[in-house]
C-alpha cells in the first residue's frame, strides 16, 4: 500500500482524544494492584543488605512460626525444585570469537549475594503486614566480601562470578579499525572527549507488581504482571526457568502505569510468585514499595566513554573512534547485552557522512542492580556521545553548532553507514532549518546580552539525533545474537454488526494504542473510530507477539494489523461480489463501501460483515463464513526517526542554578496518525531527558556498594516548574518499507534532549572558563565547576 496515500485517509492525522483516558481519569483503570483473587495471600522478599557477600546460612525457623505465615522459601528450595535462572535474551560474541560470559541469575540467591537488594528469601502470609513482619525474622549469616561499583574499577575488583574472574562480560567491536587509524593519521585536527552517561532509575509511576495463581484441577497457572511484553515473559519463564509447556501459563498484563524499558524484563519476583502459587495452592500477590523499585528494578545508562573525531581543515568529518565501558550490574538483564552494542554503536554515525567509524565496548559486572533498556536503550547513549563531540568539534574549529552539523549532514538517501545500518530516508537540513526558526536562534545574541546585564550566563545547545526503531529483521537480529524473533502479530475480527475487534501482540502502557490502532483500522475500513476496540496484554486472548519497546508499536505492530486488513479487504470483496453478482476483480473499496467498477451498484461494509456471518448469498463451498484474519509482520529494516532539538539555558553563576528558558524540537516521525498523542510522547521524552541532564543520578557508595540515592528524597526527579513551554514541529519523510510510513516517536525526546541541554550549559559556562562538564548539571555541580575554573592553574 502506498504510504503517502495512507496519510491522506480520513482519521489519519487527526488528534482524536485518547479512548483509554476516560477510565484513567475517572479512576477506573485496572492495574495489577487493583486485582484481588480468591484466597489471595501476600508476599514479602528478604533482600540482601550487602553489595557482595557469601551466604553462610539462613535460619527461617522463627519466620515460619510467625502468625499467618504460609511458607518461607530460600535458594535451596529453588535448587531442589530445579528452577532455572533468569535468561539473557541477546548473546554477544566477543572480538576473539568467544561467547560472552553468561553467569547464572538465580531467582533466589543460594551461594552469595551480588548487590544490595538481591533476592534472598520469599515469605508468603495471609496478610501483607504478616508477610513483612515475618520477613524481618529470617536470619541470614553473611560473609561480607569486597564490592566494586564502578566500571573504572571493575577489572581490579573482587570477582562477582567464577566464570568472569576479571569481571568482564564481553569485549565487542564494530567498524574498520585500520581504516579509522589511517584517517586519523592524515587528519588536520582531532577533537577528543571523555564523558560519563549517568546511571538512572526508571521510576515508572506504577511500581512493579505481580500475582501468581494456580489451578490444581487443570494444572495451569495465571500470572498477572505489570509487564511490557507478556508473550515474551511467558516464553522465557516456561522455556528457560520453570521448564513446562508454554500453554500451561497464561500471562495477563492489564493497564500498566509506565514502563520505559524497566518492565521488559522477566524478574525474579514473577517467577517466585508463580512457583509459590503451586507450592501453596494459593494466589500470591506482591506490589513493590518505591524503595524496592530503587533497589531491584533494572537501571539505565551508566557508560564511561572516550571519543575522538578526525577532521580535515574545513571541519569535514573523516573518522570517529570510540571506546565505551558499560556497566551491566551484577547480572545480565533480559536485553541488557544489546543495549551498549547493537543498539548503541550502530547509531554512532548519527546524521553525518563520517566515512569511517570504529567502536569498541567493554561490558563489566559490578555489585550494582542490573542495567537494561531505559527509554531509548542505547540510542540516547550514542546521541549524547556524538552530539556532545560534534559541538566540541565546532567550538574547536571556530564553527557554530549549526555550521559544523550542516557541513557534515547526510543529504542523499538511502545512505549506508560504516556501522551496519542503512538509512532509507530523511531530511536533516529541513529539520534543523525549521528548528532554528522555532527557537528564534536569530534573537539569541540579544537575549544573551540581556542575561549578562542581569549577571547571568546564557547558552544555546543543539542536538541533531537519529534513532533506529522497530529492531529488525528477525533473521539479521538472530545472526547478531537475538534469542527471539522481532516480528509482530495482529488479528482483525470483524463482528456481524460491522464493528471490529483488534487483537495485537503489542502492549500499551501509556502509548495510546487503543486510539491510534483504532484510527488505522477505522481509516482503512471507512468506519468511525469508536466502532473499533483494541485488545492487548493477555496471552490467553491475543496472538503471539513481541510486545512494546524500542518505539516499535505502530511501525511493526501497526503494520501487522495493516497486513491483516489486506486479508480482510480481499475476502470482503469476494463476499461483496457475490452479493452484487459481479466478479471480485471488478470490486472497488473506499470509504466503507464496495462498488462494482463502472456501475452504481454498491453495498456497505456493514452489509458485507453481516453476510459473512449469515452466508445466505454466497457459496459456502468456495468461501468460509466469518471475517477474521491474522497476519504477522517482520520488518525488512529499522525505521529511522530523526530531528534537531535546540535548548537555551540561563545560569546563575552565584548559585549554579540552571533554568531552561526555551526548548524547541523538530522531529521527523514519518506519517503521523494522531498528532496529539505524538506531541504527548515527545513532551514526556524531553522531560525525562531534561531530568537526566539536570537532576537525576543513581549513586552507589564506592566502598560498600550501598545505594545512596535509594528514595525520592535522595534521587532528584524533575517537576513541572523545571520545564519551559516546549515548542514542537515536525517534518515528514515517510518510511519507505512499512505500509503505514511511520517511524516511531516514543523515545525521541529522551534521546535528543540530554545533549541539547548540556551543550547549552557548556555554551554558557565557556564564558567563565569551564571547558567540559558531565551530567547532571545540578546547582552544586555547576557551582563547583565555575569555582574550579576560576582557580589558578597551579592551585
Amino acid at each position: 500500500m502506498d504510504t503517502i496515500g495512507f496519510a491522506g485517509l480520513s482519521h489519519i492525522g487527526e488528534s482524536f482524544l485518547r479512548k483509554e483516558d476516560y477510565r484513567f481519569l475517572t479512576g477506573d483503570g485496572h492495574y495489577v494492584g487493583d486485582i484481588t483473587l480468591a484466597r489471595q495471600s501476600y508476599a514479602a522478599f528478604v533482600r540482601s543488605p550487602h553489595a557482595h557477600a557469601s551466604i553462610n546460612s539462613i535460619d527461617t525457623t522463627a519466620a515460619k512460626a510467625a502468625p499467618g505465615v504460609l511458607g518461607v522459601f530460600v535458594g535451596a528450595d529453588v535448587v531442589a525444585d530445579k528452577i532455572g535462572g533468569l535468561p539473557c535474551g541477546w548473546l554477544i560474541t566477543c572480538t576473539d570469537g568467544t561467547p560472552m560470559k553468561e553467569p547464572a541469575h538465580p531467582v533466589l540467591a543460594h551461594d552469595k549475594v551480588r548487590y544490595v537488594g538481591d533476592h534472598v528469601a520469599l515469605v508468603v502470609a495471609e496478610t501483607l503486614e504478616q508477610a513483612r513482619d515475618a520477613a524481618e525474622l529470617v536470619e541470614v549469616d553473611y560473609g561480607v566480601l569486597p564490592a566494586v561499583t564502578s566500571v573504572r574499577d571493575a577489572h581490579k575488583g573482587a570477582a562477582l562470578h567464577d566464570m568472569a574472574p576479571d569481571n568482564r562480560c564481553y569485549k565487542w567491536a564494530i567498524g574498520d579499525k585500520a581504516a579509522v587509524e589511517a584517517s586519523f593519521a592524515s587528519a588536520a585536527h582531532v577533537t577528543k572527549l571523555d564523558l560519563v552517561n549517568n546511571r538512572l532509575v526508571p521510576n515508572a509511576m506504577e511500581p512493579r507488581a505481580a500475582i501468581g495463581s494456580y489451578d490444581r484441577g487443570t494444572d495451569e497457572y495465571v500470572l498477572y504482571v505489570a509487564n511490557q511484553n507478556p508473550h515474551v515473559e511467558r516464553m522465557l519463564m516456561t522455556a528457560f526457568v520453570l521448564g513446562m509447556p508454554e500453554h500451561k501459563i497464561r500471562v495477563v498484563s492489564p493497564d500498566v502505569g509506565g514502563g520505559f524499558g524497566s518492565k521488559i524484563n522477566l524478574y525474579a519476583e514473577d517467577v517466585c510468585l508463580t512457583w509459590a502459587a503451586k507450592k501453596l495452592n494459593r494466589s500470591v500477590k506482591w506490589v513493590a514499595e518505591r524503595s524496592e523499585s530503587f533497589l531491584s528494578d533494572t537501571h539505565g545508562r551508566d557508560h564511561v566513554s572516550h571519543a575522538e573525531m578526525a577532521m580535515d581543515k574545513d571541519g569535514k568529518f573523516l573518522a570517529l573512534k570510540v571506546h565505551t565501558d558499560a556497566n551491566m550490574g551484577a547480572y545480565l538483564g533480559t536485553f541488557a547485552t544489546a543495549v551498549p552494542t547493537i543498539l548503541y554503536a550502530t547509531l554512532l554515525a548519527g546524521q553525518y557522512t563520517t566515512p569511517q567509524i570504529y567502536a569498541e565496548v567493554d561490558a563489566w559486572f559490578t555489585n550494582t542492580a542490573p542495567t537494561d533498556a531505559y527509554r531509548g536503550a542505547g540510542r540516547p547513549e550514542a546521541s549524547y556521545l556524538l552530539e556532545r563531540l560534534v559541538s566540541r568539534c565546532g567550538w574547536e574549529m571556530g564553527l557554530t553548532q549549526d555550521q559544523i552539523r550542516k557541513r557534515n549532514f547526510i543529504t542523499q538517501f538511502p545512505h549506508q553507514t560504516p556501522v551496519a545500518l542503512q538509512y532509507d530516508t530523511g531530511d536533516f537540513h529541513a529539520c534543523m532549518d525549521r528548528a532554528e526558526v522555532l527557537a528564534d536562534v536569530a534573537g539569541f545574541d540579544a537575549r544573551r546580552r540581556a542575561s549578562e546585564a542581569k549577571g547571568l550566563l546564557r547558552g544555546i545547545g543543539y542536538s541533531s539525533y537519529i534513532e533506529a526503531c522497530g529492531v529488525a529483521p528477525s533473521n539479521i537480529a538472530g545472526a547478531l545474537g537475538a534469542r527471539a524473533g522481532l516480528f509482530e502479530c495482529g488479528e482483525v475480527r470483524v463482528n456481524p454488526t460491522g464493528s471490529v475487534t483488534v487483537f495485537t501482540g503489542s502492549h500499551s502502557h501509556g502509548q495510546g494504542h487503543e486510539t491510534t490502532f483504532a484510527q488505522v483500522v477505522a481509516a482503512r475500513l471507512g468506519m468511525e473510530v469508536d466502532a473499533v476496540d483494541v485488545v492487548h496484554g493477555d496471552t490467553g486472548r491475543v496472538p503471539f507477539g513481541m510486545g512494546t519497546y524500542g518505539s516499535r508499536s505502530l511501525a511493526v505492530g501497526g503494520s501487522a494489523i495493516m497486513k491483516a486488513l489486506d486479508k480482510i479487504e480481499a475476502k470482503a470483496k469476494k463476499i461483496a461480489a457475490h452479493l452484487m453478482e459481479a466478479s471480485d476483480a471488478d470490486i472497488e473499496f473506499a470509504n466503507g463501501e464496495f462498488n462494482v467498477r463502472g456501475t452504481d451498484k454498491k453495498v456497505t461494509f456493514g452489509q458485507v460483515a453481516m453476510a459473512a456471518y449469515v452466508p445466505h448469498n454466497y457459496p459456502l463451498d468456495q468461501l468460509e463464513p466469518g471475517l477474521d484474519e491474522t497476519a504477522f509482520y517482520d520488518p525488512t529494516n529499522f525505521t529511522y526517526p530523526g530531528g534537531t532539538h535546540i535548548c537555551e539555558v540561563e545560569i546563575d553563576p552565584a548559585t549554579g542554578s540552571t533554568r531552561i528558558d526555551r526548548f524547541s524540537a523538530v522531529d521527523d516521525f514519518g506519517n503521523i496518525i494522531n498528532p496529539m498523542i505524538v506531541a504527548g510522547q515527545v513532551h514526556g521524552g524531553i522531560a525525562q531527558g531534561i531530568g537526566q541532564a539536570l537532576l537525576e543520578q543513581c549513586v552507589y557508595d564506592r566502598e560498600t556498594g550501598q545505594l545512596l540515592t535509594g528514595s525520592l528524597m535522595d534521587y532528584a526527579m524533575p517537576r513541572a516548574d523545571d520545564f519551559p513551554q516546549f515548542k514542537l514541529d515536525t517534518v515528514c519523510t515517510p518510511c519507505t518499507h512499512n505500509p503505514i510510513g511511520s517511524k516511531g516517536c516514543g523515545e525521541a525526546g529522551a534521546i535528543a534532549s540530554p545533549p541539547a541541554v548540556i551543550n547549552a550549559v557548556l555554551d554558557a559556562l565557556h564564558a567563565v572558563g569551564v571547558k567540559d562538564f558531565d551530567m547532571p548539571a545540578s546547582p552544586g555541580r555547576v557551582w563547583e565547576a565555575i569555582q574550579s575554573a576560576a582557580q589558578p592553574a597551579s592551585a
